[in-house]
């Protein structure tokens, strides 16, 4: 072999080495775009999935069980809305008055000890060191930029989720024939089965939400809390982000109970525990029977690293993530692959 075909099989080598990292380095920098994509198929897999029950039970034709599934859920969160947003929006404005001033006698009273106030003074001195623009106008646009960038994703995952859920054969059939004929059946049962997994999973947590909120609210009322709604419809609402959604939701509600008295804040803090053990030892595990077990170590590894990637994005869609990849890898890696047949039951897998 001569010097000019080892250099020019070196030059391609290289080349393709180089395309790979710009790949990589393109993923990377895209992950928030991704995951936003993603958060509408997910749209698209609950909208299909509502379609096909309503078609099967009514005898409807695709469109029109689409749009029933589409206009049903809007008519009823539109009814909700209005019956009790004006309620929600004056308890968060007062939510939003009274949260600066339990967070303020918070630190008074732990200010009384020797050791906060070392630990206070210490940080005071840092901020000193701190750029102006880390406070004041850089913070507040800092929030509306946040703000902005989040109703932007929002509204572009509901536009995906849409146009996939009116024709998905259109992209699942586009989707197959990027597969080698002889695999397409099976990449095609891969994708029906990890389809499946999302939209019972999505179902099963859409259920366990709102029992947390209605559960929490009723709580909070019983306790004597005024913004009982408003707490409530946090709790339901972070319920969706395992391990770090409880403990966000419990914040607020704490504060505003100490603000109160002690007793109230360990009553309230209570009422979060139970709550919290109800869903995750008895409602979860009955909704979410068969489907797959998701190790909870993998889980918060997922967490912080799609956290640290996309930021509160990643950490909202880690758990739809690591189900998915848990059935394609059992199906396509274990079971094809390495020929380990898995037959699943309930939350477990037992090999066959």
């Amino acid at each position: 072999m001569d010097g000019k075909t080892v250099a020019l099989r070196a030059l391609i080598q290289a080349s393709m080495y180089g395309v790979v990292i710009l790949f990589i380095l393109l993923l990377l920098n895209a992950v928030q775009v991704l995951l936003v994509i993603y958060a509408g198929i997910l749209l698209a897999v609950l909208l299909h999935g509502m379609s096909a029950w309503t078609a099967h039970k009514t005898g409807l034709p695709e469109e029109w069980s689409l749009a029933l599934s589409i206009l049903v859920p809007l008519a009823v969160l539109g009814v909700g809305g209005w019956l009790i947003v004006p309620d929600v929006a004056d308890q968060a404005s007062d939510l939003a008055d009274r949260l600066p001033r339990a967070v303020e006698a918070l630190k008074q009273y732990v200010l009384q000890f020797d050791w906060a106030n070392r630990l206070w003074a210490s940080r005071e001195r840092l901020q000193q060191w701190m750029p102006e623009s880390s406070s004041g106008v850089g913070a507040i646009a800092g929030v509306l930029s946040s703000s902005l960038n989040a109703l932007g994703n929002l509204v572009f995952a509901v536009f995906v989720g849409l146009f996939l859920a009116v024709r998905p054969q259109l992209y699942i059939h586009g989707s197959m024939r990027l597969i080698p004929k002889d695999k397409r059946g099976r990449a095609r049962a891969i994708a029906n089965a990890t389809g499946a997994t999302l939209r019972s999973w999505l179902i099963a947590k859409l259920s366990a939400m709102a029992a947390i909120g209605v559960l929490t609210t009723l709580g909070l009322w019983l306790l004597g809390i005024d913004l009982a709604l408003v707490l409530g419809f946090i709790a339901a609402m972070l319920s969706f982000i395992p391990n770090f959604g409880p403990i966000a939701s419990v914040i607020p509600a704490a504060l505003i109970a100490l603000f109160e008295s002690p007793e109230k804040a360990f009553y309230v803090l209570l009422l979060y525990i139970a709550v919290q053990i109800f869903e995750s030892y008895l409602l979860t595990p009955l909704l979410q029977q068969h489907l797959v077990d998701l190790p909870p170590a993998l889980l918060l590894a997922m967490q912080v690293l799609l956290g640290t990637l996309a930021g509160v994005l990643g950490i909202i869609l880690a758990t739809p993530l690591t189900a998915a990849g848990m059935v394609i890898v059992r199906m396509w890696y274990v079971e094809d692959m390495l020929g380990d047949k898995v037959e699943q039951h309930g939350q477990s897998d037992k090999r066959v």
